[in-house]
């Protein structure tokens, strides 16, 4: 039973829960500390080299580890969240403090970022599946869409948003001040975590008897690595057998190809800003700052508008939006003016930042809540291992053929995403989100 549900508190507002107000706040602290690390890498490798390839590397190294989300599902399903949460929060705090003390003793460079970063994405790789497993057990049912709309802003739309800001703030503040802002972030976002009650599950309450027999070599009876590693094995194949044979691999399939589009873009976006002319004020980090801005903001105003598009047949509406985005994205391209493109890009990120809300939704509503780490891990593998292989595209297409016809051939993740849920009947059947249940996908789970 979900938290807000369990007090009485149901019709009250969900600002009114506690517990919703500091995970969502310690969600929206770290999304900022993430951020900031992030664009202070990437241009910081473009700064230096000037190298899309080396971008696109390092942008492949910044999200590789999310290759791994699958296998954080069953950690997230069995262990505390909470205390997941903050020392997540803390490690990342620790590490980040590499950078600022590299750049003091004169240290700092390519190399070092290449061996960071990817250990600080390790860290965060949890943080997706957690919070698919954290909002029903503290929110209601009636709160849940509400819920991932604001979750989705905190974590979707305002990272671009941080980005922006963090990319204007380099030239005054400079890197190491980044960096050294960076890690204070965790260690505020790891406070607000410790205050959160997240109601825990049948398996994470599981533990060893003091009953139970003592062999030999001082382990519990039948028990030892070889059995934890066998029941975190089934534990993935619980999530596996929950989605095969559903929409979902067709849906899981469709944003696979959307990813590998925006690894493209991300790994090119640098050099394409400077594409435009005019001097300093009118390229460099000014408007790829403003690229990445109109990439969060358009994706804020989607999360936003995401609960009130609940209604529409979800298959319709996504053919709909996606193709709209496509047509925006090439006049964005096209237009030729700065602050037509800016405008253009950023009214193309609108219908994802909606999906992203109607997709955890119909997640939440769909499958059980102690396989939903599980499902989450499992389908954000399937959904985004491209991205980083995409990266690592864009760097050789923008250092071969020029960025901005690279940024045009990134388009193809809209275009193919909408033609898919226009033409395969199963995709353009998927109901509206705020009537689906697992009955409609086929979905069973022995466990349940």
């Amino acid at each position: 039973m979900s938290r807000d549900t369990a007090s009485g508190d149901r019709h009250s507002s969900i600002w009114h829960n506690p517990d919703f107000r500091r995970f969502l706040s310690g969600e929206f602290v770290t999304n900022l500390g993430d951020s900031l690390y992030s664009v202070a890498t990437l241009w910081l490798v473009f700064e230096l080299t000037e190298s899309s390839l080396l971008v696109g590397v390092a942008n492949f190294l910044l999200l590789s580890p999310w290759l791994l989300q699958f296998a954080a599902g069953p950690v997230v399903d069995r262990v505390s969240v909470r205390r997941l949460l903050v020392g997540l929060q803390l490690g990342q705090g620790v590490v980040v403090l590499v950078f600022p003390l590299a750049a003091f003793t004169g240290e700092l460079s390519i190399g070092l970022l290449f061996g960071v970063v990817p250990v600080l994405s390790l860290m965060a790789l949890l943080l997706t599946p957690v919070q698919t497993a954290t909002l029903p057990r503290i929110l209601s049912d009636d709160r849940l869409a509400k819920g991932n709309s604001l979750l989705a802003t905190a974590t979707l739309g305002l990272d671009t948003v941080f980005e922006a800001v963090g990319s204007l703030l380099i030239p005054t503040l400079g890197i190491t001040a980044l960096f050294l802002a960076d890690a204070a972030t965790f260690g505020v976002a790891a406070l607000l975590f410790a205050g959160v009650v997240i109601p825990e599950t049948a398996d994470e309450t599981v533990d060893v008897d003091a009953s139970d027999d003592i062999d030999e070599t001082g382990g519990v009876d039948g028990g030892g690595f070889g059995d934890a590693f066998r029941a975190y094995a089934d534990d993935l194949r619980d999530g596996a057998s929950v989605l095969r044979g559903t929409v979902f691999v067709e849906m899981m399939f469709t944003s696979a190809v959307f990813h590998l589009a925006l690894g493209v873009m991300l790994a090119v976006l640098p050099a394409y800003a400077g594409t435009f002319g005019g001097g300093e004020a009118f390229g460099g980090a000014q408007t790829y700052g403003l690229l990445l801005g109109a990439f969060g903001v358009g994706r804020i105003i989607g999360s936003a508008v995401g609960p009130s598009l609940d209604g529409f047949r979800y298959g319709p509406l996504r053919a709909t939006t996606c193709l709209t985005s496509t047509v925006l994205w090439v006049g964005s391209v096209a237009a030729g003016s700065r602050l037509l493109t800016v405008v253009l890009f950023g009214l193309a990120w609108v219908p994802a930042g909606a999906n992203g809300v109607l997709v955890s939704t119909l997640n939440q509503r769909v499958f059980p809540q102690s396989v939903l780490g599980r499902i989450a891990g499992i389908k954000g593998t399937a959904s985004t291992a491209t991205l980083p292989v995409g990266s690592l595209l864009g760097g050789v297409v923008g250092q071969v053929v020029g960025a901005t016809t690279a940024m045009g051939v990134a388009v193809f993740g809209f275009a193919f995403t909408g033609a898919a849920f226009l033409l395969r009947p199963r995709l353009r059947r998927i109901p509206a989100v705020g009537d689906a249940d697992a009955s409609q996908f086929a979905i069973s789970f022995d466990g349940e």
